[in-house]
């Protein structure tokens, strides 16, 4: 039995971030704070970045607090990013709330507790009975690997609507107490942002296969939270991207292995642009041509690095754009994330 695809959308938070305005504040508020800010200043400007978007306006930022402020923020940013999200991929797919039987939620940026399917069940109308599957941890890889869990519970139910909700409030992990390099990359890469989908055994124009993952051995350092006092605090490990280029060829030839493909038999890949170093690594390590990954440049510069959904803002510009469309070859979800991990998904397009 086969799964697919109905419904995808996205949708972003009110408040917006020019990455101008952005670099203007970070000097104003961070530097006086992070004796190598101007070194680092000039990457505002490299990034590939020039717009973000923020469940908080500017001038939170000034006076972030600690976890009961940022989670506050979270709690009522994310629970509106969810609903947009969710009712937008359920029009999408012309499905009714009340029909959804499973849903899958990715969030690691917030704690909820009841988790936000929940929270936002009255707002949607969810069914008393739906079963509800909360995936937290995930980070970047968040994505395609809810895409992978969503897709499998779909299979395992062949009457099932699985709605998958992807929500993530990265900008809340603004530091500005003691930042680290790690907190200033952050605050030039992050911005807000959900994405959702819609799936079921019933046939469509696309199918989503079964996924594959890698996580390496000895690389918890890598990438992660550190949460202390004022809440969660990224862990950026500069070797990210050297390490993308010597180890993601045979991780994806591995994962294709396992999925029954070969890596010259894809259409194209779709990849979470966790920044423009770490595309041109991706890039580089698969064989692909340079500006091959044109659509996650795109997406890193509208939107920043939403962590889990940017990877689903990447394929839905890719299927409005057909890239795939008719020529028999499917895509390559991939996003790369904590553990450190890896995660694929195959998307076939009629």
């Amino acid at each position: 039995m086969s799964v697919y695809l109905h419904g995808l959308s996205t949708c972003v938070p009110p408040h917006a971030l020019p990455q101008d305005e952005v670099a203007r504040r970070a000097h104003e508020i961070l530097g006086p704070r992070f004796k190598g800010f101007d070194r680092l200043a000039p990457v505002f400007e490299t990034s590939g970045v020039k717009m973000r978007y923020s469940v908080a306006p500017f001038d939170w930022f000034e006076s972030a607090g600690g976890w009961t402020d940022r989670n506050a923020r979270y709690m009522d940013g994310a629970a509106d990013l969810y609903v947009d999200a969710a009712r937008q991929a359920l029009d999408d797919a012309g499905w009714r709330a009340e029909q959804v039987d499973i849903l899958v939620t990715v969030s690691s940026t917030g704690i909820a507790t009841p988790t936000l399917e929940a929270q936002a069940k009255s707002r949607m109308g969810f069914r008393d009975d739906a079963l509800r599957v909360p995936l937290f941890g995930l980070g970047c890889a968040g994505g395609v690997s809810g895409l992978n869990v969503a897709r499998e519970l779909a299979h395992a139910n062949p009457s099932a609507k699985v709605l998958l909700v992807v929500v993530e409030t990265c900008t809340l992990s603004f530091r500005k107490a003691r930042p680290k390099k790690a907190d200033i990359i952050a605050t030039i890469l992050f911005g807000d942002g959900a994405a959702a989908a819609a799936l079921s055994s019933e046939e469509s124009g696309v199918r989503v296969d079964r996924g594959a993952s890698k996580t390496w051995d000895d690389t918890l350092p890598i990438m992660g939270w550190e949460v202390d006092e004022d809440g969660l605090a990224v862990v950026f490990d500069r070797s990210i991207p050297d390490f993308v280029t010597e180890e993601m060829r045979a991780a994806t030839d591995a994962a294709c292995a396992q999925m029954g493909l070969e890596r010259d038999m894809l259409g194209r890949v779709v990849a979470h642009p966790g920044g423009a170093k770490v595309v041109d690594a991706l890039e580089a390590s698969l064989g692909l041509g340079g500006g091959s990954l044109d659509i996650e440049r795109d997406i890193l510069r509208d939107y920043g690095n939403m962590s889990a959904p940017t990877v689903l803002f990447v394929l839905d510009r890719v299927l409005k754009r057909g890239d795939a469309e008719g020529t028999g070859r499917p895509l390559l979800a991939c996003a790369l994330g904590p553990g450190f991990s890896a995660a694929f998904a195959p998307v076939h397009v009629a």
